[in-house]
């Protein structure tokens, strides 16, 4: 597939179905609302430039939701309407994610299951004009929806991510390292400093300091003392530019057991870290690229496989290129990133 092409139908298909949801009145459930505490809605107004929801874009609804069950041990709660599908999956009660078919139109033009992030702001229409400024694309522009106030962009080099202004529904940024939680965020770009530009410019990121030969070739990122994520800058052979997310696993030899057994592929890894959490990059059944990171008990490095030296990641026929490192298996790593909590 044309790569410029592949990427205008996911990011089309993207909108098409954002544009459908904001029609739709959408019920998201009210005791989810009322079990906010005062200073859970005071996290909210600081997290702005984090990102606070995610949401996964499926063939099957009902396939994806009992694989990520056993996976990430999400429960499922129906906030659908009459007009449109919608679940809230949850860890410990509290909501992490959404869930919503791609419509038929956008299946027949190609477009294939993705996760997207939402990134809050304070203000949606200044960051949409901001953007424009700075090179990226608005699919959707600022509408009401059933999460907040929306817009669907692009970034110059087309990987896709959503803008929300007064979340209501959210993941609060002190959670991100506990199990069934989002704990990093990761962009393949085309480039990876002029990627970096533009989100410094968009949202206020900034640069990690470290291991100046890791970020010679893996930018890690930070909001304020936070620190969210890396980028880097894929091989040509990439479809295109795209945000993959990484969840927080108990024990990443029982999720990827269960991932194999309901039909999920591990296409990288596992890898183990210079911290002791090992990582693995993986494809649901339905194509939606993600990763998972997590302690593995009993596993050693020798226990990395034996094809994993430095990054070189072949992930369904593409590849990616980090920087090479002395342990067989690892990758680079921020001194910064915890463990995922066990609470």
């Amino acid at each position: 597939m044309n790569i410029a092409r592949g990427s205008f139908q996911q990011n089309a298909t993207f909108s098409m179905t954002c544009r459908r949801r904001a029609r739709t009145s959408l019920r998201i459930i009210s005791d989810m609302r009322a079990d906010r505490s005062s200073v859970e809605n005071e996290d909210m107004i600081a997290e702005q430039g984090h990102f606070v929801w995610y949401e996964l874009l499926t063939t099957d609804i009902a396939s994806a939701a009992a694989f990520y069950h056993q996976v990430l041990g999400w429960e499922v709660r129906d906030a659908s309407t009459a007009r449109f599908a919608y679940r809230v999956l949850t860890a410990d009660g509290a909501p992490v994610s959404g869930l919503m078919a791609l419509p038929p139109e956008g299946i027949a033009r190609g477009a294939a299951p993705r996760w997207a992030g939402y990134v809050a702001v304070d203000d949606l229409d200044a960051s949409v004009s901001r953007l424009t400024a700075l090179g990226g694309t608005v699919y959707v522009p600022p509408t009401a929806s059933n999460i907040g106030r929306i817009a669907i962009v692009a970034d110059p080099q087309t990987a896709t991510l959503a803008l929300v202004e007064g979340p209501t529904i959210a993941v609060p940024q002190r959670d991100r390292d506990r199990i069934g939680r989002v704990g990093w965020h990761e962009l393949l770009a085309a480039e990876r400093r002029q990627a970096f530009a533009f989100y410094e410019g968009l949202f206020g990121w900034q640069t990690v300091g470290g291991d100046a030969a890791l970020n010679d070739t893996y930018q890690l990122f930070a909001m304020g003392a936070d620190t969210l994520g890396g980028m880097f800058t894929k091989l040509p052979r990439a479809p295109f530019p795209f945000w993959l997310y990484y969840f927080n696993v108990a024990d990443l030899n029982v999720a990827l057991q269960h991932l194999a057994a309901l039909g999920g592929k591990v296409v990288q890894g596992p890898i183990e870290q210079p911290n002791g959490i090992w990582i693995a990059r993986c494809i649901d059944p339905q194509g939606a690229m993600f990763a998972v990171q997590g302690e593995r008990p009993g596993a050693t490095s020798a226990d990395a496989p034996p094809f994993e030296i430095g990054w070189a990641a072949e992930w369904g026929g593409f590849t990616s290129r980090g920087r090479m490192i002395e342990r067989r298996g690892s990758l680079p790593e921020p001194a910064a990133k915890r463990p995922p909590s066990k609470r």
